[in-house]
């Protein structure tokens, strides 16, 4: 039994005459028929008493119909609510960031990206790289930004921007006295550094740093965000590198210096599922495109 005959057998119920209800149904009468016929051996019961004059219900027809009917109707709800729940995930956008993106991209998006579609429900979760990855993933975000490239057979990442690394000190540090410091000065200098565990990519290229440059520091602290970072060094505990974007957050007591050398950079990407049906994953990606001019390799 099929739900078609139970709409068939409704439709012949009510209209109580084959040639209407084929006619309604957009269906041959003997085709017709015979949908009842299967119908009844299914049921094993007679639903329809059939004449040339006449087709009227059974008993058991009369009670069959009433349960046709709740059953069509439960059908036609479990429907609605599967697109209703459609609907809402295509319209609901879970962005992972670290916090270069609540700075250089979200101001510049997201206000633009919520006018001109109100019905988005847009979440943002502030996670480390690995945290992200995860996520994306499993598809329990819809996109990331991240330091690094995670493009892979299901993953598109898309190059955003690129930030320079800035040195930060206590203002009243001895090497704050100079314009540009020396990189060797910075050898055995007490430095505050990201703790892998949350920032892996910057901690990573400040030690890669300080190896290409023939340098130790002496890590006093790893510091697990980047405001405790910044705060460290205002305490005076000592120097530390971060990314360019914490130039507007440092302390009065606290100065940006340059080196003799040139700091590394970190660049940071856009990762979503390549095969995303999302309407606002294409939306939110559009618009990043136009406003950061990105590269998208369209097969």
């Amino acid at each position: 039994m099929e739900l078609r005959h139970l709409r068939y057998f409704i439709t012949v119920a009510e209209e109580l005459n084959f040639s209407k209800a084929a006619l309604k149904l957009y269906t041959a009468q003997p085709s017709l028929s015979q949908q009842i016929k299967d119908l009844e051996e299914d049921v094993g019961v007679q639903l329809l008493y059939r004449t040339k004059r006449k087709v009227e219900l059974t008993e058991e027809g009369a009670v069959f119909l009433e349960q046709a009917r709740l059953t069509l109707a439960q059908a036609d709800k479990a429907v609605a609510m599967a697109r209703q729940v459609s609907q809402a995930k295509q319209q609901m956008l879970r962005i992972g960031f670290v916090p270069v993106a609540e700075m250089k991209i979200f101001p510049y998006v997201l206000p633009n990206l919520r006018v001109q579609n109100a019905d988005f429900k847009i979440e943002l979760l502030s996670l480390n790289n690995t945290e992200q990855m995860k996520l994306l993933k499993k598809g329990d975000l819809d996109a990331t930004f991240t330091r690094q490239n995670l493009n892979s057979d299901e993953i598109e990442s898309l190059f955003v921007l690129r930030e320079p690394l800035l040195f930060l000190l206590p203002e009243n540090h001895p090497l704050a006295k100079y314009e540009r410091i020396p990189v060797k000065a910075l050898n055995n200098i007490d430095f505050i550094i990201p703790a892998a565990e949350q920032s892996l990519t910057l901690h990573n290229t400040i030690l890669d740093f300080a190896k290409t440059n023939g340098i130790e520091f002496n890590i006093v602290q790893k510091a697990d965000n980047i405001l405790f970072n910044i705060n460290s060094v205002g305490m005076g505990l000592g120097c530390t590198i971060l990314p360019g974007y914490v130039a507007p957050l440092t302390m009065d007591n606290t100065v940006i210096r340059a080196l003799d050398v040139e700091l590394p950079h970190l660049d940071l990407y856009v990762s979503y599922h390549k095969n995303s049906s999302s309407i606002a994953v294409h939306k939110f990606v559009e618009l990043l495109t136009r406003v950061f001019y990105l590269n998208i390799n369209r097969d």
